[in-house]
């Protein structure tokens, strides 16, 4: 089943069903549908990640209700849309870099004997359509197309063979990166040094765009393998408006698969309801081409993985940014 996030006319997050490529709406699924009240789709899908009854299965019940009583769909550009897992219902982000093996290898690396991670705060996610802030002091801002697992029970110290079963869903999530703050060598300017970590370089407001498709688990085998590309499109210049692919790639060949990572980090680190997971980037990143090529004002970043779906973000400077201070 694949759900939609999407703000209503009152501009309250909310989210529906997607059946054949349109929108039943919440409303539609609790008028038509009769949906348990207990799943309130004005609270966004994330609220209901870990609900002890089968929220799911209720959600196919009252969709097919729904569409046996007449119930119309939308289209989905008649609303707007909001990240399936927004800053309020995201818990723990946790990033694993160097995950894919052509990544490595573009990078100059030796393949990592163990997951390596790294942590984004709430304060990065937007969602499709949002502005991706580019902060005071960066000049080579990157993109990342990355599958985003969502926990759905609790994992603490769980099994290879258990871990899959900790999986509420995915969603395609944009990994932005700050090469020159993270300190790769081809985004230095003369007398430039990195951070010597990734906190500021990965963490910035905005470095985490969401797309509004939420995939349940028995939607997606991450090991059979799911396209995942990522397109820049340029502001200005001869090409201006037409994508340029920089990934391309396929989730089976990840380094490390989704059970691996969640057995590996929950050894430590607790995972609960709503944390969420990007599993890491294919190459065809902007920082080794050669030249690079990153992210300006003006431009646009596209991430997309076949089943899921989409998000993309124009870029804006930090002068741009139209939210207020505290």
């Amino acid at each position: 089943m694949r759900l939609y996030a999407y703000y209503d006319r009152f501009d309250d997050e909310r989210f529906g069903v997607l059946v054949d490529g349109r929108l039943m709406t919440g409303a539609q699924l609790e008028k038509r549908g009769r949906l348990d009240p207990a799943i309130d789709t004005h609270l966004g899908i994330g609220f209901q990640i870990g609900f002890e009854d089968d929220w799911v299965g209720e959600l196919r019940h009252a969709t097919k209700r729904a569409l046996k009583a007449g119930a119309p769909l939308l289209d989905l550009d008649a609303r707007r849309p909001a990240p399936a897992m927004n800053e309020i219902q995201t818990g723990k982000i946790v990033g694993i870099g160097l995950n894919y093996g052509d990544h490595v290898r573009e990078g100059g690396r030796p393949a990592p004997d163990r997951p390596r991670l790294f942590s984004k705060f709430t304060n990065a996610v937007i969602g499709d359509g949002d502005a991706i802030v580019r902060p005071e002091g960066t000049h080579a801002l990157d993109l990342e197309v990355e599958l985003g697992v969502v926990i759905g029970r609790v994992a603490r110290r769980v099994t290879v063979e258990e871990a899959a079963g900790c999986v509420a869903g995915y969603v395609v999530v944009n990994d932005v990166t700050a090469r020159d703050w993270q300190g790769n060598a081809a985004a230095l300017r003369e007398g430039e040094k990195g951070d010597n970590q990734w906190l500021r370089a990965k963490g910035s407001d905005t470095f985490l765009p969401v797309g509004p498709v939420f995939a349940t688990a028995d939607e997606l085998d991450p090991v059979a393998g799911a396209r995942l590309r990522s397109w820049r499109i340029p502001g200005s210049g001869p090409d201006a408006g037409t994508p340029v692919l920089m990934q391309d790639a396929s989730t089976a060949d990840m380094l490390f698969g989704v059970p691996e990572l969640i057995s590996f980090i929950s050894r430590q680190i607790t995972l609960e309801p709503g944390d969420l997971i990007a599993t890491g980037t294919p190459a065809g990143v902007g920082v080794f081409r050669d030249p690079p090529v990153f992210l300006e004002p003006g431009d646009r970043a596209r991430c997309e993985i076949e089943g899921i779906g989409m998000v993309e973000n124009p870029i804006i400077d930090w002068t741009e940014d139209p939210r207020p201070a505290p």
